[in-house]
């Protein structure tokens, strides 16, 4: 699978939301379930179902959840605004530290950065877009760039 059209597209998803200039955290949910269903669906685990804001469990309430639909979870995703970028601060906050604790597969993303922890420790980061803020919109976002590909 290129994941080139799948981050594009994601990518001017989210800057569409951004753009309308009034979008809270929340507002870009929507548009990360999407690319994650997408991602299941292509890798061949169209089983994958994607919870928005699943109920709370003793732990907490990370914003989303991927389980299989009947009983088994594959992990978690706690999201934070896409303007945050000092994820590692919130890594080491008491909410991450007790979610990496907790929940053997977590992804911790501010929608443009994805941390990966497998039993509580980082293991992957991928970064898929920068934003930049300038004075017309709280968050513009570069263009999905392949790695190694110079901006021109």
């Amino acid at each position: 699978m290129s994941d080139r059209p799948v981050f594009t597209k994601y990518i001017k998803e989210l800057s569409a939301v951004a753009l309308q200039g009034d979008a809270r955290e929340e507002s870009f949910y929507q548009t990360l379930a999407e690319m994650l269903t997408v991602i299941a669906q292509a890798t061949g685990r169209a089983h994958v179902h994607v919870t928005t804001l699943p109920k709370p469990i003793d732990a907490g309430n990370p914003d989303f959840r991927l389980w299989n639909g009947t009983d088994r979870i594959i992990g978690y995703v706690e999201a934070k605004k896409p303007t945050e970028d000092r994820l590692d601060v919130i890594e080491e906050s008491e909410q991450l530290k007790r979610y990496r604790s907790t929940f053997p597969n977590l992804i911790l993303t501010n929608f443009l950065e994805f941390r990966l922890y497998r039993d509580g420790e980082r293991v992957e980061t991928v970064l898929a877009a920068r934003p930049w803020v300038d004075r017309q919109s709280p968050l513009m976002l570069d263009e999905y760039e392949e790695p190694g590909r110079k901006r021109t």
